[in-house]
Parts: C-alpha cells; structure tokens; sequence
C-alpha cells in the first residue's frame, strides 16, 4: 500500500467514524424525549421499520442483514475496483451514515427517524444519516460528471 492509498483509507476511515459519531449523538437527543414543532417543521422520535418511505418493512429482520450484505459488496467493489483514492470522503461519509442505520436497527428494532417537514407538503420523515447518504451520492455523481471527465481528457 503506497502513501496515496494510506492517506485514501485514512480520510473514508476518518469520515466513516465521525459521521457515525454526529448522528448517533442527533439520535440520543430524540431517544432521550426531546422534541420541537413548528408550523413547517416537527422534530420527534420515529422508527422506521423500512428504508426510504418505509419500503420493504416486510423484510422485518431479514432488511438488516440484507443491507450488510449490499454494504460488504459495495466496499468489495469499491476496494476491486480502486475507487478509494478517488471517493475516500464521500464513501466514508456514505458508510458512515448506513452503518449508522443499520446499527439503529440492531439497537431499536429500526431506523431512528426524527426530521418531518409538513410545510405546503408532506415529506418523508429522515434523520442526519440519511442527509449524509444523499450529500455523498450527490457529491459522487457531480464529481463523476463534470469533473472526472476533464481530468480523463488531459491524460
């Protein structure tokens, strides 16, 4: 493993636990009964048995493992395919935040929810972790886009 590949795992390593850490310290705030309304927003305590909109909450137990699974085969892939050096960062950020999620399902039987935002329309009730799966993913893509293919230009 030379100094570049180091510093790669250091930085998704990094991210992994920090993200891990902000959002389940989020989490025992709402386990703990805090709570707080507003006309837009309401912020209380969810499980969420499923995934996003509670899809596949008919998986009950089996989702939990499932998503071990999917998560060990994205890193095989990710670690197979030398993707480390170029997303250390935003995969840390995405693993971090899943194993977050999954971890609340081995804790307390689901995923603790906490964010509705019910101003003008009703959305899906979310938490950090969730934001930090999508920030990743958006953050992944755009760099992907509009970014890799310039520097695939100059080689």
């Amino acid at each position: 493993m030379d100094r570049a590949d180091l510093k790669s795992w250091l930085s998704f390593v990094l991210a992994l636990f920090g993200i891990y850490i902000v959002d389940q310290s989020i989490k025992e705030i709402f386990l703990a009964g805090w709570r707080w309304e507003s006309e837009c927003i309401t912020l209380s305590l969810v499980y969420n048995k499923g995934v996003a909109f509670s899809m596949f909450a008919f998986l009950g137990p089996y989702l939990k493992w499932i998503q071990i699974a999917l998560l060990a085969a994205v890193l095989g892939y990710i670690i197979h395919g030398k993707h480390m050096r170029e997303y250390a960062l935003p995969l840390g950020i995405l693993f971090g935040a899943a194993i977050s999620n999954i971890a609340d399902r081995f804790m307390h039987g689901g995923v603790v929810d906490y964010v509705h935002w019910h101003c003008g329309f009703d959305f899906a009730i979310f938490n950090f972790a969730d934001v930090m799966i999508d920030f990743a993913v958006v953050w992944m893509v755009a760099d992907h886009l509009f970014f890799r293919k310039d520097l695939r230009k100059n080689q």
